[in-house]
């Protein structure tokens, strides 16, 4: 019987595992190696690692906990989860079963880019999700956006008042956009293109945009907020609450509804917020905060059944 299982092994689930070990708290962490900003070539925003790929930040962080000899990392699939507070069982694809008194969920997000032949491949290397972790990166280039909804359409008017210096907005087809959202873009001077997009190819600073009719649109990059969803079922599978965009309900210390369940990283968010924050740095600090509250609750309970005794 661990203190706490924790399943993710990314920014979020290492932070939470790196103060978890300080505490002496036995912790296990399965980790099963899909990293969601893998495609990335560098993350961004984060205070003394501007700029590391993904891959070797995660090797400074599974270094730095080996040196906490309570804390136990494993590269494995977890496939299934059940119990209750106190008693939380983790099943793997190999049959194991692990006992813990808590958990914390980082299994973070899956993106799912429009089926558009290319698309897919480039994300996260010349297809972006995200202004803030990749937007500096593309000042001064020539953007597309594709998106034919609000808040993806004024990326397009994001970009450009930030970034870029010519900017044209793709809905891959009809849209239903309201009239005010047109006038901003044509105020902007950005152009709106209803055109089928048949394939994308090329690479940063060279994308190339195949549309319907044989037009081809070039730009030096491409931003595309695609939807997302939940990279494993467990919250779901435990009962938490998911709230209507698909993330897992937390409160403020990060515990889910589920009493003895902390969900850490972009898999989570508060009610209040109107979006999950998709920053490796937030992630971390969920995994903190995390931890720490789990930590608390341990001792307290600790405490009073040493008194029940």
């Amino acid at each position: 019987m661990f203190d706490v299982i924790v399943i993710g092994g990314g920014a979020a689930g290492l932070s939470a595992a790196q103060v978890l070990g300080r505490q002496r708290r036995s912790t296990l962490v399965f980790d099963a190696g899909q990293p969601r900003n893998a495609p990335s070539d560098g993350v961004h925003m984060f205070l003394s690692r501007d700029g590391f790929s993904p891959a070797e930040l995660l090797r400074v962080g599974r270094d730095e906990l080996s040196g906490y000899e309570t804390v136990r990392l494993e590269t494995a699939r977890v496939t299934a989860v059940s119990g209750e507070l106190d008693d939380f069982r983790v099943e793997l694809a190999d049959g194991r079963v692990e006992r813990a008194r808590r958990l914390v969920l980082a299994t973070g997000q899956v993106d799912e880019p429009w089926d558009i032949p290319g698309l897919a491949e480039r994300f996260g290397k010349c297809v972006f999700h995200c202004p803030f972790c990749h937007g500096y990166e593309t000042t001064g280039k020539t953007l597309a956006v594709l998106g034919r909804d609000v808040p993806q359409v004024m990326l397009g008017l994001y970009v450009a008042d930030r970034f870029g210096k010519d900017v044209v907005v793709l809905t891959d087809g009809e849209h239903e956009l309201p009239a005010e959202a047109l006038a901003r873009l044509d105020k902007a001077g950005i152009p709106v293109r209803t055109d089928r997009v048949e394939r994308v190819a090329g690479e940063l600073d060279a994308v190339e945009v195949h549309l319907a009719g044989g037009e081809v649109v070039r730009r030096e990059a491409l931003f595309h907020r695609a939807p997302t969803r939940q990279g494993a079922p467990f919250a779901a599978d435990l009962g938490c609450e998911i709230l209507a965009d698909g993330c897992v309900r937390v409160d403020e210390f990060q515990a889910t509804t589920v009493p003895g369940v902390a969900a850490a990283g972009d898999l989570a968010r508060l009610p209040v917020l109107p979006d999950a924050l998709t920053l490796v740095s937030q992630a971390a600090a969920d995994g903190v905060r995390a931890a720490v509250w789990l930590e608390q609750g341990l001792f307290r309970a600790g405490l009073a059944g040493a008194e029940q005794a």
